[in-house]
């Protein structure tokens, strides 16, 4: 047998021991993956950006948690793309606010729930209050809508919160139940340390100027729990989708000249134009102070987390009552 035949042969018997290697390595990862399939991490999903930090200090490292909304983004009116519509369907566990609080996100939810994955509507198990439509807004216990912004009042965000450390520790299979529950009693002690703060700060606001006009009705649970009164908004609803008309304004405009007040609080993420409106219906003399009220801000922006949030407005509004 000649040198180059033995040679070729060689060759020949190393290439078939290559692809038998090749071969194997990829029908055992193949197989690993598959066995591995069930061992992916889980994943909550949550719709708004505030109650998605407010998890996302629960779940920690025991879960992945995507949000759908983007900082600054309006719920009332932020919608889904298809991708993030399958994120819902394929969650363990779909954290949402309710109340009608996400308009075009609920169709999404409601389709989660009857796949069969499971839902939980915060909101709607913290004691939610009502407020009216029209004239006079704020908590009434009548027979108003009910107002979905309940995460102004941190006593109803610690139940909320403890609620949601329920829901993943029973749904979200693979979690450390421990470590859940820790997360949750250590948020809990800065939600108390927050409300004790704001009642501090809250308290150097006088009686006679303990009264809150918004561009939207969205601070009634604040008011609720702190002792102030809503005379009113710019936009006489709970959400940023409806309009205010002349009579609207008019009647607004009234109740501030009543209770003396000459500051109104706007959403920062959305146009001050409808509260400077309402400045120019009465002569100029009316201060617009920004707040964060629906929606967190990117980190680093005056509002990347809730407690950032709450700190910011709850500093914000007491300057602006008292002149500060």
């Amino acid at each position: 047998m000649s040198a180059r035949v033995r040679a070729a042969r060689l060759r020949a018997l190393l290439l078939t021991l290559l692809l038998t290697l090749v071969t194997f390595f990829v029908v055992a990862a193949t197989a690993t993956g598959c066995a591995g399939g069930g061992d992916e991490r889980p994943r909550v999903v949550v719709t708004t950006n505030i109650l998605g930090d407010i998890t996302r200090e629960i779940v920690g490292d025991e879960a992945d948690v995507s949000v759908l909304m983007k900082p600054n983004a309006d719920p009332h009116s932020f919608g889904l793309s298809a991708v993030q519509a399958a994120e819902l369907e394929n969650a363990d566990l779909v954290v949402h606010n309710g109340l009608g609080l996400e308009e075009n996100v609920l169709r999404h939810v409601e389709a989660a729930r009857a796949s069969g994955v499971a839902t939980f509507a915060a909101g709607e198990a913290a004691d939610p209050l009502t407020f009216h439509a029209g004239g006079e807004g704020g908590p009434d216990g009548g027979t108003g809508a009910p107002d979905p912004h309940f995460w102004t009042d941190p006593d109803r965000v610690r139940k909320a919160a403890g609620l949601i450390a329920d829901q993943v520790v029973e749904h979200v299979d693979g979690v450390n139940e421990k470590a859940v529950r820790d997360n949750a009693e250590s948020y809990d002690g800065q939600l108390a340390d927050l409300t004790a703060w704001m009642e501090k700060s809250f308290a150097a606001v006088p009686e006679d100027r303990r009264a809150l006009v918004t561009n939207h009705h969205v601070f009634g649970y604040l008011a609720d729990r702190f002792g102030f009164r809503v005379i009113g908004a710019v936009i006489p609803s709970g959400t940023t989708l409806a309009s205010p008309s002349s009579s609207d304004l008019r009647s607004l405009t009234q109740a501030m000249e009543k209770a003396n007040v000459r500051t109104v609080f706007a959403d920062s993420s959305q146009p001050t134009r409808l509260a400077e409106v309402l400045r120019q219906e009465m002569g100029g003399d009316v201060d617009v102070v920004p707040l964060y009220s629906e929606s967190l801000t990117e980190k680093g922006k005056g509002a990347g987390t809730y407690l950032e949030m709450m700190r910011a407005n709850t500093s914000a509004m007491a300057g602006g009552l008292t002149g500060d």
